[in-house]
């Protein structure tokens, strides 16, 4: 195995230095943005243009938790929807890259308005094309 190839795993956010692993770590980031400027007052389709910068848009894929296939405008206005709607934070655990494949996982504190708060253990698998961009997004989770 080629050494660009070699799985790499990191537990401190800010030692990550795979490329993939970071592409993931800026998605994150700037998803949080996003929803930050949501809550701060409202959002429309072009707020999540920087974001759809970052994939495939006619490519991409996001396979929920319960099996359920998005492509990107769905999950765009799936986002909308929970970024305008619900208060979120996350606990990093750690991420591995293989390849061009990035494995994350978090504890997910999602609390929606005038709801109850959920915790979840999620691990979200991405993929990136030949042009490092983000292709599929897969959710796997644990809560009760």
């Amino acid at each position: 195995m080629a050494n660009s190839d070699a799985a790499l795993t990191w537990t401190d956010r800010d030692a990550v230095t795979g490329k993939f692993a970071r592409k993931v770590l800026d998605y994150g980031d700037c998803l949080m943005r996003i929803a930050r400027q949501a809550r701060e007052g409202g959002l429309d389709k072009s707020d999540w243009d920087e974001l759809a910068a970052m994939l495939d848009t006619d490519k991409f894929r996001r396979t929920g938790h319960d099996m359920g296939v998005m492509d990107w405008d769905i999950y765009r206005n799936l986002l909308t929807m929970w970024a305008t709607s619900s208060d979120f934070r996350a606990e990093f655990h750690r991420i591995s890259q293989a390849g061009n494949h990035v494995y994350m996982e978090l504890t997910e504190y999602n609390h929606p308005r005038g709801g109850s708060e959920t915790i979840v253990r999620t691990c979200t698998a991405y993929e990136f094309d030949e042009a490092d961009r983000l292709v599929h997004l897969g959710v796997y989770l644990q809560g009760e």
